[in-house]
């Protein structure tokens, strides 16, 4: 039985409550949650657990994979720090991916001296790292997209050219998008890159414990960023509350035939 295969549930974009794919997410945000406004502690320096908050993923292009989050194996290239012991780790041209409870994961390009690009409010900046974290705890994120990247002086540049871009100028939805295509070049990361004539070539494969996983499709990198993200602003526990709701709901509308007798 150690080879059994995992229990894949698979549904449609159109099927699964979702955020809305004309719209931007405010990764940059006020703080969430009643906590938020009553602890005295701040919300950033609060215990953060990536395996208990943060939703294990693989992302499919037709049958290629182009992005995997998991903690199997220990989860190293996941673990986060402290903004200035993320310092002691950047090189120019990593991507950096700043986490906490209840927000959308930040990212910003390292560019060298303490200071990163990022698409912050709306608009592309130069900040130093310790600032853009916002007191959030990082990871190094260069290994979670696997496409093959551009060489660090072109990363760079890519980012410093993009400073001061703001509002009807930008090219990218969210920080995450952004970063990515700066170390990528690929135009699937930009506001309609891509051209959605029906078919959907990719797939985001939720991880759900107990050897379940739950598929989503859809028609473009562009939409499935926005529905992962929305994933990690709401956590771990919640996404797995929602599918499975969904998918009782899903079963109990699609009753499987009863067996005819002969």
């Amino acid at each position: 039985m150690g080879n059994q295969v995992e229990k894949l549930t698979h549904l449609n974009y159109k099927e699964v409550p979702t955020t809305d794919p004309t719209g931007m997410d405010r990764d940059e945000g006020p703080r969430i949650g009643v906590s938020y406004i009553f602890s005295s502690e701040h919300p950033a320096l609060q215990p953060y657990d990536p395996c208990l908050q943060e939703v294990e993923c693989s992302v499919y292009y037709r049958d290629e994979c182009i992005y995997q989050k998991s903690f199997s194996g220990g989860g190293g290239q996941l673990s986060t720090y402290t903004p200035e012991n993320l310092l002691n780790r950047c090189k120019p041209g990593d991507l950096v991916e700043f986490v906490c409870q209840a927000q959308y994961p930040h990212w910003a390009v390292y560019v060298g001296d303490f200071q990163v690009v990022h698409l912050h409010r709306l608009e592309v900046v130069n900040s130093f790292l310790t600032d853009a974290s916002q007191g959030r705890r990082g990871r190094i994120a260069n290994y979670l997209y696997r496409y093959k990247p551009l060489s660090p002086a072109t990363v760079v540049r890519n980012a410093l050219e993009q400073v001061g871009c703001k509002d009807r100028e930008l090219s990218w939805r969210n920080s995450e998008c952004f970063a990515a295509w700066c170390r990528y070049g690929k135009r699937e990361f930009k506001i309609g890159g891509e051209l959605r004539i029906g078919k959907q070539p990719y797939r985001l494969q939720i991880r759900l414990g107990d050897k379940r996983s739950h598929t989503l499709e859809f028609q473009s990198l562009e939409d499935l960023i926005m529905e992962k993200r929305r994933n990690d602003q709401i956590g771990r526990a919640a996404v797995i509350q929602e599918l499975s709701s969904h998918l009782q709901t899903f079963v109990s509308s699609h009753p499987t035939p009863s067996p005819q007798r002969m």
